[in-house]
């Protein structure tokens, strides 16, 4: 399974955000979380799925405000599951909770760890990296274009909606690099898909 662990950015001198966050979290992707995003200690949330495109979909909810430095784990869980995902421990919680500290030092804030020296854990960072530098790049009108087509709209409707020409709302497309982001998501949920294949037997991670 994979695990997810964030830690708010700069708590000390920044608001809480986590109860929000849960919020946005619990009620977004509800449907696709083995067990509850919840606050695990004091500005640290974490919450568990079993496939690789709501993981993506998270980390990338997550990273885009900024606020979060983000680990995903890959391992084993032990079961039964916790009642809540403060009762549940197993090998991807570690991955998680060393990928979360390395994600605090890293610049994108992401990073992902599975069985040391596996390959494809390095892939997957790697290419979710240059989607998060590009998104990082993002103007304001770039990002109101990517939410209007993420809810369904097409660019045309898109654009009808913001009062702009079809043309400005495929050149404002264009600039956002929207196509590359969507081209690019399947993908990286088929690997994070093959990375936690790879953990339906019982192993252990870092020793």
């Amino acid at each position: 399974m994979i695990v997810i662990t964030a830690d708010q950015v700069d708590s000390r001198s920044t608001p809480d955000v986590a109860s929000e966050t849960l919020d946005m979290l619990n009620g977004t992707f509800g449907g696709h979380l083995v067990l509850a995003a919840d606050r695990t200690a004091g500005d640290e949330i974490q919450m568990l799925v079993d496939d690789g495109r709501s993981a993506v979909d998270i980390v990338l909810a997550l990273t885009r405000t900024a606020r979060w430095s983000v680990g995903l784990g890959f391992g084993t869980v032990r079961r039964p599951l916790g009642a809540s995902i403060r009762e549940s421990t197993g090998d991807a919680f570690v991955a998680a909770r060393f990928a979360v500290d390395r994600a605090k030092k890293r610049q994108t804030r992401f990073a992902v760890a599975a069985e040391p020296g596996r390959a494809e854990a390095r892939d997957l960072e790697a290419l979710v990296d240059l989607l998060l530098v590009l998104r990082a790049r993002r103007s304001d009108q770039g990002w109101e274009m990517h939410d209007l087509v993420t809810r369904g709209l097409s660019q045309a409707d898109a654009a009808t909606e913001i009062g702009i020409t079809p043309q400005s709302a495929s050149k404002r497309a264009r600039a956002a690099d929207l196509k590359t982001e969507d081209a690019a998501i399947a993908p990286l949920a088929r690997l994070a898909d093959a990375i936690d294949a790879g953990f339906d037997a019982p192993t252990e991670l870092f020793g």
